[in-house]
């Protein structure tokens, strides 16, 4: 079987796309090495030397999965015809059995029997995400082209029952493949790693409650912040509020956590320490009491998965895919009850029993999730596209 896979994403770590295509096909490769897989990975034409932008490089996969480089610029309009006109035209002359685009953009007029994975739905079904007449034709034209997919897959079964719902498409076609943490995502404590987190953000106190991820509107950033106006009088100083990612401008869809705590008079007890290096956030998870993640809307939630995978509790919403993610590993509530919210993250690092608890019980959830098995179920379902 020879699978050619769209790698628009693939110097893209940033992203969960990016991390989703790195890591389900490299772990895939390993799996099968009977199956040849070629990542089709846009290149701006000045740089065609080697994928290098964060992105595995060819020395790190395995022999049968080759990178392909197709000079590409990298603006929308170009995305639009890398999806639609580039990559299928590719498909057919490097002769693939099958494609698989692993984000929602496939092309409307595929080559060959096709594989989609649509992560989450976000711009569909969230107001603040639709964008102006262009994003809109945009979304209508993956939407019409995922009908023409072989099998879709997704990553929770709320986003599978999201995709049966609006795209109309038939609940047979839609399988789960859950993503995972990577190994390095552990408990274990790494004296070197916890003395370059430290000598990294100079900011850190000893002990902590984490928010680590992104600043727009369905990661509810206003209510991260509003359980600290009922919590910092109990724990606040004791455990404050650690902020890791890159700050935004402050607006109507990206929120700047500095302005909302200034305005809830909560800056004494939280600290925004800015972007963090990959290398570093195992051990800044790891020294966090609690993680605390209050978004509205997730396609999966890997934030989460990461902090249990290190013997974190999660503090956070019961919305979306989390309560798949979290089980029995944290305490969840409503997104929009800050207060309750604020009362299960006082009780999960005040009440030492408690917290054991949970945090045995993330290690045990963790461990439900691994590439090696999103690598198998995706390997299952190329082979069931294809009969």
């Amino acid at each position: 079987m020879h699978v050619v896979v769209n790698g628009w994403f693939w110097n893209r770590p940033d992203t969960g796309s990016g991390q989703y295509v790195r890591e389900c096909i490299g772990a895939l490769a390993a799996l099968a090495p009977d199956v040849r897989i070629t990542v089709i990975v846009p290149q701006e034409s000045q740089k065609q030397d080697a994928p290098s932008a964060g992105g595995k490089r060819q020395e790190e996969l395995p022999p049968n999965c080759i990178l392909h480089l197709a000079s590409c610029n990298l603006s929308d309009w170009d995305k639009l015809h890398f999806e639609q006109f580039t990559f299928p035209h590719l498909c057919r002359e490097l002769r693939a059995d099958l494609a698989h685009i692993p984000y929602w953009g496939s092309p409307l007029s595929p080559s060959v029997p096709t594989v989609v994975s649509i992560l989450d739905l976000i711009p569909l079904l969230l107001p603040e995400y639709r964008g102006g007449p262009l994003v809109r034709a945009y979304t209508g034209l993956v939407k019409a082209a995922a009908m023409n997919a072989r099998l879709v897959l997704t990553i929770s079964e709320s986003s599978r029952r999201d995709i049966v719902k609006h795209l109309d498409i038939p609940e047979a076609r839609v399988r789960v493949t859950y993503l995972a943490a990577g190994p390095h995502y552990s408990p274990r404590r790494d004296p070197v790693d916890d003395a370059a987190l430290r000598r990294n953000y100079l900011d850190l106190p000893q002990d902590y409650v984490l928010y680590l991820g992104g600043f727009d509107a369905r990661k509810n950033i206003e209510t991260l912040l509003q359980v600290y106006t009922w919590a910092q009088d109990t724990i606040g100083h004791d455990f404050p509020l650690i902020v890791a990612g890159q700050l935004p401008k402050h607006g109507s869809l990206f929120r700047d956590p500095r302005v909302i705590a200034k305005a809830l008079e909560v800056e004494d007890v939280v600290r925004c320490i800015g972007p963090v290096a990959e290398e570093d956030k195992p051990a800044l998870y790891r020294g966090a009491t609690a993680f605390l993640y209050p978004t509205r809307y997730e396609g999966f939630g890997l934030p989460a998965l990461e902090a249990l995978a290190c013997g974190v509790p999660v503090v956070g919403s019961n919305a979306s895919s989390v309560p798949e993610i979290v089980g029995e590993a944290g305490m969840l509530v409503d997104p929009d009850d800050a207060r309750s919210m604020a009362g299960a993250l006082i009780a999960v690092v005040s009440d030492d029993e408690l917290h054991e608890k949970l945090a045995n019980a993330a290690q045990e959830q963790a461990r439900k999730f691994s590439w090696e098995k999103c690598a198998r179920e995706t390997l299952q379902a190329y082979r069931d596209a294809l009969a």
